[in-house]
């Protein structure tokens, strides 16, 4: 067993017996105990009632939060001719088309966001099974397959996150820094939640939401009131 740093212990100790906290006081904890020598992400875990390995449980959406994430989204697109130039000039960092899928095909994922034109949809098909696992692959349901290019380049460097329930029915994302101050980090956590419950599937049976925790990257998680969640 890897024996705990200092830090590690000290952090352990302080979350110890803590669970079910109101959402300020868990991130006033979670900001206190994030000691990494860069600024770590905060992030959210939630546990569903759900099964996402049947259709009618699937669990997906986009939530734009409204103090931002804090992270730098590098963004892909597949566009060509004047759709291409629009990504570029919306700040994408990567735009192409055959030449995009086989930088992809070769390993080379140097971007956090895809998004595609409907016209490139046969061609960013051949990529699913290297995408899909990454939760990468453009979709229309997300507004990652579209038309509108600017608009989708800008929303995703604007604080939009993508979240989808894994195979245990888990969804989990980030909400923004440990630097955030502690009611923006509880408005963006707020937003989070109210997204995942409105994106409740149609096959949702008994308790959809059953655990709600927010943990820093390298530190503990702790576990949050669930009525401290809901839209203020």
């Amino acid at each position: 067993m890897a024996k705990l740093s200092k830090k590690q212990a000290a952090a352990r100790a302080a979350f110890a017996g803590k669970s079910n906290l109101a959402i300020e006081e868990a991130v006033k904890l979670v900001k206190e105990n994030a000691s990494a020598k860069f600024d770590e992400t905060v992030e959210i875990a939630m546990n569903l009632g759900v099964d996402p390995r049947h259709a009618d449980q699937m669990v997906r959406g986009v939530v734009t939060l409204p103090n931002g994430t804090g992270k730098d989204v590098r963004v892909a697109v597949f566009a060509r001719g004047p759709k291409a130039d629009e990504a570029k000039a919306a700040g994408a960092e990567i735009v192409g088309a055959e030449d995009l899928m086989e930088t992809i095909q070769s390993g080379k994922i140097e971007f956090d966001r895809c998004i595609a034109t409907p016209d490139m949809m046969p061609l960013v098909g051949r990529l699913g099974k290297i995408l899909g696992p990454r939760n990468l692959m453009p979709n229309p349901k997300v507004g990652t397959v579209t038309m509108d290019v600017k608009a989708a380049v800008e929303a995703a460097k604007g604080g939009e996150v993508q979240f989808k329930a894994e195979k245990a029915g888990v969804v989990h994302a980030g909400v923004g820094k440990a630097s955030f101050e502690i009611e923006k980090l509880a408005e963006n956590i707020r937003a989070f939640v109210d997204a995942v419950n409105r994106a409740k599937p149609s096959g949702a049976k008994g308790t959809y939401v059953k655990k709600v925790s927010i943990s820093s990257t390298m530190g503990p998680g702790v576990s949050l009131d669930l009525s401290s969640t809901a839209a203020q």
